[in-house]
């Protein structure tokens, strides 16, 4: 049943007023009450902050290193790839000399060896 007392607009407003009161005094007894679970807690979140970012960090390190020596070992291999093409290119080349070499010696027998024969053929015929 609904409350039977005929309330004027006052009485509404203070019973209000009352109950405004009330929550407001219970809702400040909750918070300086859970005040300490409150800054415990806020003190765990900034652990927990704190450790993630050390992790963050040390995380971003590990990469950093990582990718370093990746760089450096590809470097390594890159440098190790021209030697070996500049060798290659470098005995080609002396290759090439050597062959050039042997065909202008050859030839200049060849040439010694006719201008033999001619020599002998005019010392023959004088």
């Amino acid at each position: 049943m609904k409350n039977a007392r005929n309330n004027q607009l006052s009485d509404r407003r203070a019973a209000s007023a009352d109950a405004k009161t009330s929550l407001l005094n219970a809702y400040r007894a909750a918070k300086t009450g859970a005040e300490p679970a409150r800054m415990a807690r806020q003190a765990e979140r900034t652990a927990i902050v704190s450790a993630r970012e050390e992790r963050r960090v040390e995380r971003e390190r590990l990469k950093h290193g990582e990718r370093v020596r990746v760089e450096t070992q590809a470097a390594e291999q890159r440098a190790a790839a021209e030697a070996e093409a500049l060798a290659e290119t470098e005995a080609r080349e002396g290759a090439e000399k050597a062959r050039i070499a042997r065909v202008i010696e050859d030839e200049a027998a060849r040439k010694a060896e006719r201008d033999r024969r001619y020599a002998n053929r005019k010392a023959r015929q004088a």
